[in-house]
């Protein structure tokens, strides 16, 4: 599968990994940076279609809001969802069939003005209302940096039945950019039992990356 993801807003928050430890799935260790866990909230808006063929009905461009932690299974670093929404029912279908992860579908709304981005999620108790853009040109995060540590994975896990599937991501270095965000509204880590503060330690953004996805792989 061949997705194109835009206008994406990293938002990163860190805390104990006690907090979030019960709520990630025992097969998977959690990564830790500084000795913390990390929660990012991730909004953007994507393309999808099948490798060699054009976008799929439906699918040329909606909005994705995730709600993530990162882990490590045998040495390989990737990332957990706690929840992923997006305003496409076709699109939740299909992730909660064949990749097994926990999609739901919301209420979305994705305004651009130049270079700023308006965006609203609302799925119950869980809601996202904020404003953000990018404040420097885009570069490489540098290897052992925090930016680094979060950005570059190249799969997700899943846990699904008592089994352990993988995922894998490819897709050039993240072209991060600094960013201004002001958040209205966040209950989406909240939603998922997590606490963390009005504020986030870390942001940056993504103007626009191709990425290919690849079927799930069962690893135990």
């Amino acid at each position: 599968m061949v997705q194109v993801w835009r206008d994406l807003l990293f938002a990163h928050w860190n805390v104990s990994p006690a907090a979030i430890r019960p709520l990630v799935p025992h097969q998977l260790e959690l990564d830790t940076f500084g000795g913390d866990a990390w929660i990012s909230i991730t909004p953007f808006h994507m393309s999808l279609r099948l490798r060699g063929l054009p976008p799929l009905p439906g699918m040329f461009d909606f909005p994705e809001l995730n709600c993530r932690t990162y882990v490590n299974v045998g040495g390989k670093p990737g990332i957990c969802f706690f929840s992923l929404d997006t305003a496409n029912r076709a699109a939740v279908w299909g992730a909660r069939s064949f990749y097994h992860l926990p999609y739901f579908h919301a209420q979305m709304r994705v305004e651009q003005s130049g270079d700023s981005v308006s965006y609203y999620s609302k799925r119950g108790e869980a809601t996202w209302r904020a404003t953000y853009a990018p404040a420097s040109p885009p570069q490489r995060a540098q290897p052992g940096s925090l930016d680094y540590f979060l950005a570059e994975r190249y799969c997700l896990y899943t846990v699904w039945k008592g089994r352990t599937y993988r995922g894998d991501i490819h897709h050039v270095r993240w072209p991060l950019q600094s960013a201004s965000v002001k958040i209205e509204e966040n209950t989406i880590a909240q939603a998922a039992g997590i606490q963390i503060s009005p504020t986030p330690a870390a942001v940056s953004f993504v103007r626009e990356l191709k990425v290919l996805l690849w079927s799930l792989e069962r690893i135990s």
